[in-house]
C-alpha cells in the first residue's frame, strides 16, 4: 500500500514545479538542496514513482513528477480550506464575523468561501456554528450570528434572505439495490410509496425533498431512518439500508468511486436555493457582505449561480 507523503514535502514538490529548480523551492523553504533532495527520495520511496531526473546539469521534475506536482497543488488547496474551516470552529468569542451554517452547506462550501474571505480581509477572525437549517435561522434571529447560509426553501420569519447559488439534489442507492439498475426513471409517485433515509425534520435537505414530493399533491412516507448529517444519511445508503435524496456535493466522491449510484429522476423539481440570511432590522456590511459576495463568485465558478 503506497504511504502518503506529508503536507510539507506536498508544498516543497509544488514550489519545485513552480520555481523551476530545487535550490530555489529551497530557499523558499529555508533548505539546502541536499536537504531537498533527501525530501525528494523519501517521497519517491513512499509513492513507488520517480519524481526528479538528475544529471549532472541539475534536477527537474519526470513527466510524472509535474502530474503529481499538479494533484499536490490541489491537495494543498483543500488542505487549506480544512485548517480554515477548523480555525473557523474554534473562534467563538474572538470572532470579528460570526456565522452560521447548515450541515451541506458547512461541510462542502462553506469552508473555501472563509478562505477567500480571509485572504482579502487579512486579520478576519471568523467563528462557525453549524446545526439545521431551522436552527440557523434562530441563531441569526437572537444575534448569536451576524449572518447565516441555509438551504431552506421556506420563508424566515424576521429575516431576510438572498440566494448566493443554487444546489441540487440527487436520487442515490448502493450498487445492489434494486433502482441501480432501473431503466425508467423514478418519478414523484415512486417516491411517495418508498421510505427514505433522511435527515431530521428541519434539515432543509429533508424539506426540499419533501417538497418535491409534495408539490404533485402526494403524501411523503415516514423515512426508514432519521439521521443527523448528511454523510451519516449517505453512509447509510452506502450499507445497501434505503434510497435518499442528498445533496451533489455530498454524493460527488461515492458516484465517481461507484459506492453509490444516481437514479435518474423525472418530473421532480430537485434544485433548490442556497441563502444567506440576516436579521430584518439589520443590514449585512462589511466582512458580512464581502462573505455574502464570495459565496456567489465561487457560485458563478461551479455552475451553481445565484441570483
Amino acid at each position: 500500500m503506497t504511504t502518503p507523503p506529508d503536507v510539507e514535502s506536498l508544498a516543497l514538490l509544488v514550489a519545485i514545479d513552480e520555481t523551476g529548480s530545487l535550490g530555489a523551492a529551497g530557499r523558499r523553504f529555508a533548505m539546502s538542496q541536499p536537504a531537498v533532495s533527501k525530501r525528494l527520495r523519501t517521497m519517491e520511496r513512499r509513492l513507488g514513482v520517480r519524481l526528479v531526473d538528475r544529471s549532472t546539469r541539475g534536477s527537474t521534475l519526470t513527466e510524472a513528477g509535474n502530474l503529481v506536482a499538479g494533484w499536490a497543488a490541489r491537495v494543498l488547496d483543500d488542505f487549506g480550506t480544512l485548517l480554515a474551516g477548523v480555525e473557523a470552529l474554534r473562534r467563538d468569542q474572538a470572532a470579528t464575523l460570526t456565522v452560521a451554517a447548515s450541515m451541506t452547506i458547512a461541510e462542502h462550501l462553506l469552508p473555501g468561501w472563509i478562505l477567500e474571505v480571509r485572504r482579502r480581509t487579512p486579520g478576519l477572525h471568523v467563528g462557525l456554528k453549524v446545526a439545521n437549517s431551522t436552527e440557523v435561522a434562530e441563531l441569526v434571529r437572537i444575534r448569536a450570528a451576524q449572518v447565516g447560509f441555509i438551504e431552506s426553501p421556506d420563508p424566515m420569519p424576521r429575516l431576510r434572505s438572498r440566494v448566493v447559488a443554487h444546489d441540487r439534489l440527487v436520487l442515490v442507492v448502493a450498487p445492489g439495490h434494486s433502482w441501480a439498475t432501473r431503466r425508467q426513471p423514478v418519478r414523484a409517485h415512486d417516491l411517495a410509496r418508498v421510505s427514505l433515509i433522511s435527515r431530521e425534520p428541519g434539515s432543509g435537505t429533508r424539506e426540499a425533498g419533501e417538497r418535491a414530493i409534495t408539490a404533485h399533491g402526494l403524501t411523503p412516507r415516514s423515512p426508514a431512518l432519521e439521521l443527523g448529517s448528511s454523510t451519516a444519511v449517505r453512509n447509510s445508503v452506502r450499507t445497501g439500508a434505503g434510497p435518499a435524496l442528498l445533496s451533489e456535493h455530498v454524493v460527488a466522491g461515492d458516484l465517481a468511486t461507484g459506492m453509490l449510484v444516481e437514479v435518474p429522476t423525472a418530473g421532480l423539481e430537485l434544485t433548490r436555493d442556497l441563502r444567506a440570511i440576516w436579521r430584518h432590522d439589520t443590514v449585512p456590511e462589511g466582512p458580512a457582505t464581502l462573505l455574502g459576495n464570495i459565496a456567489t463568485e465561487f457560485g458563478e465558478r461551479t455552475g451553481v449561480r445565484g441570483t
